[in-house]
């Protein structure tokens, strides 16, 4: 295992809920029914124990769109040609993808990364180039990615939440391009879970009922083929693993050794996250997880990990969008959390007031 990646896994701490009486208490103090706010003080509490902090400062908003290609696309398991991932990179480099426009209407800023797509980029603002190899290998036949190749992955994505944090960055969304990464997300969720590979696999870009049975197939001849190589977490994300998987890894593990909540945003930015929680358990204290993707099985994911995602709007798109809905709703209940007064301060009467004379 590289230094970085030692390092890092070595700094995270579960988040210590030892403040969370004074979080509570002040969340009670604001003008309100207790409880009225409902998830949004719920969310507001464990942002501030991930923090930290009991009133932790709100910093800027930054969503890393990694990119990368996958050489199981080779099996026709999607919809889409792999010409669409650097296509697509164009796109959101240039605004007019989904995840582009809903960044903006968040105020986040959205950063791009090329960490693993077949074709070359030329430098713009917005795009990160730190390809780690043009897409991965067919995971049908053998491993994705060597331990080598995964762990510096990985450690690109640290790198760039060291990054964000130095920038005053306090809030992280996860997003993803790829064609065909449907396929290998689906394998790691089965061998991380020991599920049936058929309650995870799903249509992804859309393929036909043909497409689905042909795709949870190639899944059960992957984990097949890579048996051997499934004893560890990190072995897992190589072996079925894809490139913008694996740095969507390092980027939660990198926040969470600088104390960053990340909100995750659909399926396979999931299987990234879970790989996270695999390496370093205590990286689950500084996750939230954005949306109940359509795909299916995502609420079996979910359910899984015992998690409840913050929206449920039926999107499937990845890319951050999920993410960046999510970051606002997030930042909401922080914004209520600082900006509201309390009884103490405005001398607005609380429900007991009179039994208090």
């Amino acid at each position: 295992m590289k230094a970085l990646l030692a390092s890092t896994l070595s700094s995270i701490v579960p988040a210590d809920p030892s403040i969370g009486s004074a979080i509570q208490a002040h969340l009670d103090d604001l003008t309100k029914p207790q409880g009225s706010l409902g998830r949004l003080e719920e969310l507001a509490m464990r942002y501030c124990v991930a923090r930290g902090e009991v009133r932790p400062r709100l910093g800027g908003k930054r969503i890393y769109c990694f990119a990368g290609d996958h050489g199981v696309a080779a099996e026709k398991v999607s919809a889409f040609p792999p010409a669409v991932t650097p296509q697509m990179v164009h796109n959101i480099v240039a605004g007019g993808a989904a995840v582009s426009v809903l960044s903006r209407h968040v105020g986040a800023d959205l950063v791009v990364v090329d960490i693993g797509v077949d074709a070359e980029f030329a430098a713009a603002p917005g795009l990160r180039l730190v390809k780690v190899r043009r897409g991965t290998r067919n995971l049908a036949v053998g491993p994705a990615l060597t331990r080598e190749e995964a762990t510096q992955a990985l450690e690109t994505g640290i790198g760039l939440a060291f990054e964000a944090a130095e920038a005053g960055v306090t809030m992280l969304g996860t997003g993803e391009m790829g064609i065909a990464n449907t396929t290998p997300s689906t394998a790691m969720f089965a061998a991380y879970l020991g599920c049936d590979p058929a309650t995870v696999v799903g249509r992804g870009t859309g393929v036909d009922a043909a497409g689905l049975a042909h795709k949870t197939d190639v899944v059960r001849r992957a984990l097949a083929v890579n048996a051997g190589q499934l004893g560890d977490a990190l072995g897992v994300l190589a072996a079925l693993g894809g490139l913008e998987i694996a740095g969507i890894s390092g980027l939660i593990l990198g926040a969470a050794a600088r104390r960053i909540p990340v909100v995750v945003d659909g399926f396979i930015s999931c299987a990234g996250a879970l790989a996270a929680m695999r390496l370093c358990p205590a990286a689950a204290d500084y996750l939230f997880f954005a949306h109940l993707s359509q795909e299916r099985g995502h609420r079996h994911v979910l359910e899984a990990l015992k998690v409840r995602p913050i929206l449920d709007l039926d999107m499937r798109l990845g890319e951050g969008t999920g993410a960046a809905l999510a970051m606002s709703v997030l930042e909401g209940a922080m914004k209520v959390y600082g900006g509201m007064a309390t009884f103490s301060s405005a001398g607005v009467s609380g429900r007991d007031a009179e039994d208090k004379g």
